[in-house]
């Protein structure tokens, strides 16, 4: 039994968390060694706010320039955020990876629709080939949009022409997951290659 009587005709992937692993703590653990001070960095100083915002399209030298005016002392830190940004995505996810090729494989209509800075997004399709396999992708800091803004899920519908009713979205963040369905989309939550795997085969997606 399907989770919707209208077939799914687009597919549109979340990149990091889904496809490439993400975590600034792999660079940071060796800059800032003790856990304590080091989680202290990432909620006062370098936090998701803050980075969020470039995923938006502020430029990192803004960015920086901010947070050295309020905290000279840590410019190092907050400079090695972008300079060793490349540790933080040490890999793909093989699995999710061959999920989403054979998706294409298929001929089925694949996107992309992320949370990511410019410049950093262009640093991963050239050491992730694999990004540049799908039709198409939205880049938040291309757009000057976020998820779960819906305004993004309506620019990349507009984008790629969707049908909202015949699209499903993957992402693991619940926010985005729901932003997607406010909009009109049908969307799974990102736990895993087995669980996106049944999730897919309940709207008619065998991979």
């Amino acid at each position: 039994m399907t989770m919707t009587t209208t077939e799914i005709k687009h597919i549109v992937f979340d990149i990091g968390k889904v496809l490439i692993h993400y975590d600034p703590h792999l660079a940071f653990s060796r800059l800032i060694p003790d856990e304590t001070e080091r989680n202290w960095f990432f909620a006062n100083i370098c936090t998701h706010d803050w980075n969020i915002e470039q995923d938006r399209g502020r430029t990192w030298a803004e960015a920086e320039a901010l947070l050295i005016a309020e905290h000279p002392a840590r410019e190092e830190h907050i400079r090695a955020f972008r300079k060793y940004w490349h540790e933080m995505v040490p890999h793909a996810y093989e699995d999710s990876v061959a999920i989403m090729e054979g998706l294409i494989a298929e001929g089925r209509d694949v996107t992309m629709l992320t949370n990511f800075a410019s410049d950093t997004f262009r640093e991963a399709q050239a050491r992730f080939p694999f990004l540049t396999k799908p039709r198409g992708v939205t880049v938040s800091g291309d757009v000057g949009l976020i998820k779960p803004d819906l305004a993004i899920y309506e620019t990349h519908t507009k984008s790629f022409g969707l049908d909202p009713k015949a699209t499903i979205f993957i992402d693991d963040a619940p926010a985005n997951v729901e932003g997607a369905k406010e909009f009109g989309w049908n969307a799974v939550l990102f736990s895993g290659a087995d669980k996106l795997r049944s999730d897919l085969a309940a709207y008619g997606l065998k991979v």
